[in-house]
């Protein structure tokens, strides 16, 4: 089978690096796997295995690449095309409808719904993710299948799209891998993160409001009245000045770090002390997933997302409701205060790379396979074409 993954570029992003464990893993199984981008860049380009074609599309932005697409399923004709991130989703469906009707290409389509986006308000999203998420209930409906990363973006995705909830697939992404515990095994250089310092809660993440970092900042600020700690928050984004203000004005300047983006974080993850997630939307949460495979203790905040079943209803992590400082810094107490729990192997064995593979690869050969699609709007049953 002839496979095609088609996304923007290679950022440092979840979803980016999920597609490329999937290209990996997907190739390693005997599929012959091509990395379609709409521009030829990113942290995760050194990532991709020489087993795996990149198909560069030399368009600077995805709303660009629907003729350059349509083109590639033309001459190079995968039976299916896999992609992700709403935006990329709108554009592979145009180009799938214009290389079948223009040149009768047979390829099938898979969108990939890892966004937490269905919810927000008009004021909270910016104009093109307003056009996109208006687009989604007209063109999804369109492809062959839909994949979810978690059942409670699929539930979202199903009533935004009008799509029957139970045409939809659910599969955890890829995240627990071999390299995942190599990385985590390399030394790591970051002063706080050396023997006998006090203990690190680590967070992570693009520096934009969805993430609340202020929260936080805040709660950290309170856990610091009782317990000697420091605080880093990996990652970048435009809220930067902002965080580094309420750094100062809380009066944490000795005790909180903004390093960056790094494209391994896995190390410090391992030796940090607690891991906090405070976003107030979530898909499928890949750190963590990550945090817990190392033995990373985590606090969380109730996303209506993956972030229960990743922690299976708080029997893996404390979750607390988003953007209440008071609670989060108790629940970060009692985390820093007790042993360690183990986390059963078992207990996250839905996001290993070879499940998650098996998985794919289930579903991929039956919508090859299928004669009509599996994908339904609500009151109709299975679309002609």
């Amino acid at each position: 089978m002839k496979i095609a993954l088609f996304l923007p570029n290679l950022g440092g992003g979840g979803v980016e690096r999920v597609f490329v464990h999937l290209a990996r893993g997907l190739a390693e199984r005997g599929e012959t796997v091509e990395l379609v981008l709409a521009s030829r860049q990113g942290v995760y380009l050194a990532e991709v295995p020489s087993s795996v074609a990149i198909i560069d599309l030399g368009v600077a932005r995805v709303a660009r690449a629907v003729l350059p697409l349509a083109r590639y399923l033309q001459q190079n004709r995968p039976d299916v095309l896999l992609t992700a991130q709403d935006h990329a989703n709108v554009v592979a469906v145009a180009a799938r409808a214009l290389a079948k009707v223009r040149w009768g290409v047979p390829t099938r389509l898979v969108l990939g719904h890892h966004s937490s986006a269905i919810g927000k308000t008009a004021a909270e999203m910016p104009l093109n993710e307003r056009v996109v998420m208006a687009l989604v209930p007209h063109v999804y409906g369109r492809a062959d299948r839909i994949v979810a990363v978690a059942n409670g973006v699929a539930d979202a995705l199903a009533g935004h799209a009008r799509l029957q909830r139970q045409s939809l697939d659910v599969i955890y992404n890829p995240i627990i891998t071999p390299e995942l515990y190599s990385k985590a095994a390399l030394p790591v250089e970051h002063p706080w993160l050396q023997p006998g310092q006090l203990p690190v809660i680590l967070g992570a993440g693009r520096l934009v409001p969805d993430k609340d970092f202020s929260t936080l900042l805040s709660a950290f600020a309170l856990v610091r009245r009782e317990l000697p700690a420091r605080l880093l928050i990996l990652g970048e984004g435009p809220e930067r000045p902002r965080l580094q203000a309420l750094v100062a004005e809380l009066g944490l300047g000795d005790a909180v770090e903004l390093p960056g983006f790094f494209a391994n974080p896995y190390g410090m993850l391992k030796k940090a002390a607690l891991f906090v997630q405070t976003s107030v939307r979530e898909a499928l949460p890949t750190v963590l997933v990550e945090s817990l495979a190392l033995g990373t203790p985590v606090v969380a905040t109730q996303t209506a997302s993956g972030t229960a079943e990743i922690l299976q209803n708080g029997q893996l992590g404390e979750m607390v409701p988003c953007g209440d400082q008071q609670t989060l810094a108790a629940a970060m107490l009692r985390a820093l205060r007790q042993p360690r729990r183990q986390v059963p192997p078992t207990a996250l064995q839905a996001f290993a790379l070879d499940t998650a593979i098996d998985n794919y690869l289930s579903m991929l050969h039956a919508v090859v396979a299928e004669p009509q699609p599996k994908l339904q709007r609500v009151g109709k049953g299975p679309r002609s074409i």
